[in-house]
């Protein structure tokens, strides 16, 4: 991380702590740099070397016995910027090494097994990178703004959630899980923005409005939420989203600073280097 860039690491600035109150961010700040979009999206950009080979290298320890993974969890309400933390934040990254997955509403199979059943499926396999673009969140969040579950239910759900990622994290898989804050007005702009691009127009959805009259019952739920089920383990962090860039580096950088962590290294090999770069120049 360049020590010029940031005042203060974006994974302890963004981190949830207690007392949180979602309330008291500003969506529209970029907390930890001093920088503007052009030189920003630069570091971003620059970064993408590092995030390569940590990713490589996490690829690489897999082949050789080791559990590591990736969970990338992203929230936030619609047009929020998580299809861009997709392509900004993880661009550099080998495409083979990264999966990416949004739970929709649950097919009629899906609907006869527990809400984790499908989400279990699509865990990261050790070496590998998962991206949940949308999540398993969405049973405690949308459940709750449209009274689709009780409340003994829902907290039922918060428990089953921390026992679940517990489970993953136990089994060698980091995970973070990141909400992206926008305001209610930058939020209105995009939507806007949208209905007038002939390329966006496939993105728009009539409900997302409806979403808008729901507002501060989303923001209450993201708040139980989010109080609930940060843990060690599986930390969340809620990032300013109404700046692109700064979500976007944010982020990235909240997943080097994860993958530095875990002090991998490219294995060494099991067979005499000497001797076999010898048989290859002589064949």
């Amino acid at each position: 991380m360049s020590k010029t860039a940031w005042s203060e690491k974006p994974s302890d600035l963004n981190r949830l702590k207690p007392g949180f109150k979602l309330k008291d961010v500003d969506p529209g700040s970029t907390p930890g740099i001093n920088a503007t979009k052009r030189s920003g999206t630069a570091l971003r950009l620059k970064q993408e070397g590092t995030l390569r080979e940590l990713q490589g290298k996490l690829f690489a320890d897999s082949t050789v016995g080791g559990k590591g993974s990736l969970l990338l969890v992203l929230q936030g309400m619609d047009t929020s910027g998580k299809g861009g933390i997709v392509t900004h934040s993880l661009a550099g990254m080998s495409a083979s090494g990264v999966m990416v997955h949004g739970f929709k509403a649950p097919s009629p199979e899906e609907k006869k097994h527990g809400f984790l059943w499908r989400v279990r499926k699509r865990l990261p396999e050790p070496g590998m990178v998962g991206v949940f673009d949308r999540s398993h969140y969405e049973d405690v969040l949308a459940a709750r703004v449209r009274h689709l579950a009780d409340p003994k239910t829902l907290d039922r759900r918060y428990h089953q959630i921390n026992t679940f990622e517990q489970q993953a994290a136990d089994n060698g898989t980091k995970i973070i899980k990141v909400m992206l804050l926008m305001s209610e007005e930058e939020q209105r702009r995009r939507l806007v923005a949208r209905l007038r691009r002939p390329s966006k127009l496939w993105k728009y959805n009539p409900s997302d409005v409806d979403d808008r009259e729901l507002w501060r019952q989303h923001q209450e739920a993201y708040q139980i939420a989010l109080e609930r089920t940060s843990t060690h383990h599986a930390p969340w962090y809620v990032v300013p989203a109404d700046h692109k860039w700064y979500s976007r580096l944010a982020v990235q950088q909240i997943i080097l600073e994860t993958l530095q962590e875990l002090n991998l290294d490219w294995p060494r090999p099991d067979y005499d280097l000497a001797d076999e770069r010898m048989r290859v120049a002589g064949t």
